[in-house]
């Protein structure tokens, strides 16, 4: 027998957590960005609305949840996803031999919330945000929303087997070039502040005059302060230095789970950009990737030109809105 319950208090959210990691564990189209040391975190830096999200219990069990929040606006309330903007794929979250009785019970729970109009966005393709239906709701089709780039990782170390063969000599290149400005350094770094502080400095450096980059803004800080610590803690962060004579010169931030790594963030020093130091993190990310037996190598959301000389091929991300019937 399934229950459910509207959450809308940022205490009761927050403990949530111990039941949403093993229902996380238990969901076949979890991400790092749907577990609860992202959300939890995201909401915390940002709460930009009154949160409504749907827990579905069986026993003392957690066995779905759609983290929502409504947006209150002069055309009515929008119901969206807890995450949103900063991460790059989203979806509810279900044990998997149940998935379509919790589902139903989020739809049916969803509804009796006030708003008009319901957005999910950055849903996977096999996602379970896409299966929602209700008679009580009207349902536009399905649309396309971003690209992720996804390289298919093979082989070993050296790349062969999924890299092209122009990129492995552009990286042959860079990583020569870099030698010869000095002692060529990489190292893996935890998941802290020390790390965090080095990424903002080279994000920004890659970014000034251009915007500043996502990390110019003091409460994407502070979200990545709160969610860095406890993603490293669970095992999910792979974070990459890489020093030219003892100066740190670009900041890699990635994660691996499930056979997948996901290529998250990074920052490089321009005064070094003729080394391609970005690219030889990349590089090293792919090839730590293959040792810990990845199947893909995400490059997630955006088609910058970068990501397809690697190799990778775009999947692409869905969009779906519900209005009332």
């Amino acid at each position: 027998m399934l229950r459910s319950e509207i959450i809308d208090d940022p205490v009761k959210f927050d403990a949530l957590t111990p039941h949403w990691w093993k229902l996380w564990e238990q969901s076949s189209s979890a991400t790092p960005f749907q577990s609860p040391a992202w959300l939890v975190p995201w909401w915390r830096a940002f709460a930009p609305g009154e949160l409504a999200t749907v827990a579905v219990w069986r026993g003392g069990d957690l066995v779905g949840l759609a983290p929502l929040y409504l947006e209150h606006g002069t055309a009515g309330s929008k119901l969206l996803p807890v995450g949103i903007s900063l991460s790059d794929y989203l979806d509810i979250l279900a044990v998997r031999d149940i998935e379509a009785a919790v589902v139903s019970t989020i739809a049916e729970t969803i509804c009796s919330v006030g708003w008009s109009q319901w957005i999910l966005s950055d849903l996977p393709q096999n996602s379970a945000g896409l299966t929602i239906a209700h008679p009580g709701l009207t349902v536009e089709r399905p649309a396309i929303h971003a690209a992720c780039p996804v390289l298919a990782v093979a082989g070993d170390e050296t790349l062969a087997g999924c890299v092209p063969a122009r990129r492995r000599r552009q990286l042959r290149r860079a990583r020569q070039a870099a030698c010869r400005r000095g002692r060529l350094a990489l190292a893996s770094a935890r998941g802290d502040q020390n790390f965090l502080n080095q990424l903002i400095r080279l994000h920004h450096a890659r970014w000034v005059g251009h915007g500043g980059g996502v990390l110019a803004d003091p409460a994407v800080q502070h979200f990545h302060g709160l969610s860095l610590p406890l993603l490293d803690a669970h095992g999910l962060v792979r974070c990459w230095l890489l020093a030219i004579d003892g100066t740190t010169v670009a900041a890699y931030y990635g994660f691996h789970h499930r056979g997948r790594a996901y290529a998250y963030l990074g920052g490089l020093d321009p005064a070094y950009a003729e080394e391609s130091p970005g690219a030889i993190l990349i590089g090293h990310a792919i090839a730590e990737s293959i040792r810990e037996d990845a199947r893909e190598f995400d490059f997630l959301r955006g088609q910058e030109a970068y990501k397809y000389g690697w190799g990778a091929v775009d999947r692409w991300t869905m969009r779906r809105i519900w209005t009332r019937s």
